[in-house]
């Protein structure tokens, strides 16, 4: 299976019998990323929390156990 990034429009080939291939089959709005941009988004996120300018914003789940 053909499918092409949707940051840098690099056309790849994938297995058409993969996991993958299967989710962007029957998952239309699901899009394809390279793997040199999955790294580059990795580090620079990566990089951001580091610094201490980012807040990184998550739920935090409390568990709340019966006594």
């Amino acid at each position: 299976m053909r499918v092409q990034c949707v940051i840098c429009d690099h056309i790849e080939s994938i297995n058409s019998k993969s996991l993958q291939a299967k989710r962007l089959r029957n998952r239309r709005n699901s899009t394809y990323m390279c793997q040199t941009c999955h790294d580059r988004i990795a580090d620079n996120t990566a990089k951001r929390v580091n610094s201490g300018n980012f807040i990184f914003r998550r739920e935090i789940k409390n568990e709340h156990y019966l006594s």
